[in-house]
């Protein structure tokens, strides 16, 4: 495959960077099967900034991985920028996570070589793509007084807070050049005021270099900034808050519109609080009300039939 010829793709499916259809991963351990991901569908816009959050073991990590090249879909459709990620060799997948794809980790540790400085760090992975070294000092300079961090540009990452690890890490990332950017709970190890510094870097660069951003992160306050955040339960998507903006008078303030995501079955996940609440469990009814479905616990009495 020609990493520079990406898939011809249907014109409607033009505007969307990621996507995802009918998604599923299984891990084999012997006589056990673990299912990751269980039809999961997502729409990823170029450019966008998104997050995603989900329980432990819902299978954020893992779609996360499998958008940046690290892991293989078991079934199902996965295409960034047009590029079928089931189909891609081995040679292909190294490529893409070279040039396409930059990926930060939650871990500061994992993503910095402990003995490099801040700007050799940031040099290293266009060097390994041969990359003259003027350029590459030119370009890893240009990137770390981006992330603020200009000042530090000799210091090993020993000598940096762990916020700072993480700005030369989003910078690493973005060596490249490469158009999507990954964050695996990249605030994880940060106390608040940190992590929304960060936060503001990485918004930073959606907005000034178009780099799509797409974080997964178990922090309310971080989610709270982004204009559309994903939430997964059990494999699948479930619901999709969108950041609002609106005014009484003078003043301003922020609210999230949460919805139901229905699949191209017609499957929805109906959040947990409400299964708790109407203690719906195997089984449900549903009315067609006008414009609306009523959804019902099992006992319900049935709607009486018209004479």
């Amino acid at each position: 495959m020609n990493l520079d010829q990406p898939d011809a793709t249907p014109q409607i499916e033009d505007s969307y960077y990621i996507l995802c259809e009918d998604l599923f991963k299984i891990y084999k351990q012997e006589d056990l099967e673990v299912v990751a991901l269980r039809g999961l569908d997502l729409k990823v816009r170029r450019g966008e900034m998104m997050a995603i959050v989900g329980a432990s073991g819902s299978g954020k990590t893992t779609l996360l991985n499998i958008l940046s090249g690290l892991d293989t879909p078991s079934a199902g459709r996965a295409s960034v920028g047009g590029r079928n990620l089931l189909t891609m060799t081995s040679a292909d997948l190294v490529t893409y996570r070279r040039k396409e794809v930059g990926f930060v980790w939650q871990q500061t540790a994992r993503n910095l070589v402990p003995y490099l400085s801040s700007l050799q760090n940031v040099e290293l992975p266009m060097i390994l793509e041969g990359i003259d070294a003027g350029p590459a000092r030119t370009r890893g300079r240009e990137l770390l007084e981006i992330v603020g961090l200009g000042h530090r540009l000799e210091m090993k990452p020993d000598r940096l807070s762990g916020g700072e690890q993480q700005r030369v890490a989003i910078a690493v990332s973005l060596a490249n050049d490469p158009p999507l950017l990954l964050a695996d709970e990249p605030t994880g190890e940060l106390d608040s005021q940190t992590a929304s510094e960060i936060f503001s870097v990485l918004y930073t660069l959606n907005q000034e270099l178009g780099v799509t951003v797409v974080i997964v992160t178990h922090d309310p306050a971080i989610a709270n900034q982004i204009d559309r955040v994903v939430a997964i339960r059990d494999g699948r998507i479930s619901t999709e808050s969108f950041r609002r903006v609106a005014f009484e008078g003078r003043e301003a303030y922020v609210y999230h519109d949460e919805y139901a995501v229905v699949d191209r079955t017609g499957r929805l996940q109906i959040p947990k609080e409400y299964l708790e609440r109407l203690d719906l469990k195997e089984r449900a009814r549903i009315r067609l009300e006008g414009d609306h479905v009523e959804v019902l616990p099992e006992d319900a009495a049935p709607e009486e039939e018209e004479a």
